[in-house]
């Protein structure tokens, strides 16, 4: 089991790179500052620094702020990560971005209750999670909102293709930034799976002297396994992205990937696992509202929210369902 917890782990890391490159490069690709493949490289690299050089305080929420380490067993752990996973691989078949970071903690907090119950769940690193949830829509949208207006007063007798052409530039930067900043905090959620399961299996060996530690050898492979993802990419989740929910222009990605990138750093010094999905997405759809509200294809917003909101129920009830049969297959 703890081999295949830990396959399952980095299975998820891959997919999380796979599914949310799009998230890090689907703006900067749609309004054609960077082709797809030089696009990818790029984010699978940022995406790797962005892991290594920020601390793990997202990884410690991961680990032991949402489920108590004490309730639970390495099928627990199986569970809640082989839901996430699914959860996110369906999500990217059908087009639709989905977050991989609510995707676990969900399908954490129903695995450990089919294992502990409610004496297993642990309110800090939930609590952290639902801020996040609420924190990073909004604050992506608003941010992304007036970044667009304040751009628009500061260039507003400035010739389009000037504006086009400094934006061209500059997207490139803030493509990076949104890189740097997945890297900062969606890296780290596979770092704390991988401590909690090497915890889990010295408890059997070392009992009360075990400890939940991060190594550095985590972090570097869980930004590995991402960046490898990341390079992969998805091409159909860049479309629905970059494309369909709003028409982009290089100053629109610009403000967009900036103020989504700012949120989610800030999200990850605070140990706050937020989901780069939602803060990209919804400050796309704050940057397209700025030109008029019809800009934004509303119907289209709306079943990407819908997806989000259902993350939540569904993960925690394939968590739970999960966590029984692997209970049973012990």
């Amino acid at each position: 089991m703890f081999v295949v917890v830990l396959a399952l782990a980095y299975l998820f890391e891959f997919a999380n790179g796979w599914t949310d490159a799009p998230n890090s490069i689907a703006t900067v690709v749609s309004t054609r500052v960077l082709r797809p493949l030089p696009a990818v490289i790029m984010a699978g690299t940022l995406n790797l620094v962005g892991a290594l050089v920020v601390g793990t305080a997202v990884a410690k929420t991961i680990a032991s702020g949402i489920v108590d380490p004490a309730f639970v067993t390495l099928g627990t752990v199986a569970a809640a990560v082989l839901a996430a996973t699914l959860w996110a691989l369906s999500a990217q078949y059908f087009g639709l971005p989905s977050s991989e970071s609510h995707a676990l903690v969900a399908g954490l907090l129903g695995a450990g209750f089919a294992t502990g119950g409610l004496e297993a769940l642990e309110w800090s690193g939930t609590s952290k999670s639902l801020i996040g949830l609420v924190t990073s829509p909004v604050g992506g949208f608003v941010v992304g909102l007036v970044l667009m207006v304040v751009i628009y007063r500061l260039f507003a007798r400035v010739r389009r293709p000037t504006v086009s052409k400094i934006f061209g530039r500059g997207q490139i930067l803030s493509a990076g930034f949104m890189a740097f900043s997945h890297g900062t905090n969606d890296a780290q959620k596979t770092m704390g799976i991988i401590a909690l399961t090497f915890y889990l299996n010295e408890v059997g060996t070392l009992g009360a002297d075990a400890e939940l530690t991060i190594e550095l050898w985590m972090i570097v492979s869980a930004a590995v396994v991402m960046g490898l993802g990341t390079m992969i990419g998805g091409w159909r989740v860049i479309r629905t992205m970059g494309m369909r929910l709003t028409h982009l222009e290089p100053v629109n990605g610009f403000a967009a990937e900036t103020g989504a990138a700012t949120v989610i750093t800030l999200a990850a010094r605070l140990g706050i696992p937020v989901s780069t999905t939602h803060a990209i997405g919804s400050a796309i759809m704050g940057v397209g509202a700025t030109k008029r509200l019809s800009a934004v294809r509303w119907g289209l917003a709306g079943q990407v929210i819908a997806a989000w909101i259902l993350t939540w129920p569904s993960c925690m009830v394939l968590g739970y369902v999960l966590a029984r049969l692997f209970a049973l297959a012990e």
